[in-house]
């Protein structure tokens, strides 16, 4: 999570409109996860940004919340020199593998990949497997 430091400052005011446009377009590539939300109606997130979300009476306007939510935050990262997150690779991935575990171990992975900001244990699991295989 980025936070605001001596090395990253918000800016007060407009952002420049290049800066702005960048922002916006970046955003427009993000993949956004919407869900039901009681009160609101629909709460929705960037996969690459998950602590920037917002919301919306339809899933059309929480999508164009979130994504003006998008463009301000990473207006404010490319301002202050920061490098935005890419956009998550658009290829499917189409094999799978099954693994059988305790509900124990289950527990203890469900656990690790919520305490590590994974969206899932499946995610959780490929990533940290895959880094140790490459090592």
């Amino acid at each position: 999570m980025i936070r605001q430091s001596e090395h990253f400052k918000a800016k007060d005011g407009p952002f420049d409109p290049a800066i702005r446009a960048r922002a916006a377009e970046i955003a427009q590539n993000y993949h956004i996860v919407l869900e039901p939300h009681e009160r609101k109606g629909w709460m929705g997130t960037a996969v690459e940004i998950p602590t920037v979300f917002s919301s919306g009476r339809t899933p059309d306007e929480c999508v164009e919340a979130v994504r003006r939510a998008l463009t301000v935050s990473l207006a404010s990262l490319i301002e202050a020199g920061v490098e935005p997150p890419e956009p998550l690779n658009p290829k499917r991935r189409e094999e799978q593998m099954n693994i059988r575990l305790l509900p124990r171990e289950k527990s203890l992975l469900q656990y690790a990949a919520i305490r590590q900001g994974f969206r899932s244990v499946s995610e959780y699991v490929r990533v940290v497997a895959l880094r140790d295989a490459s090592n």
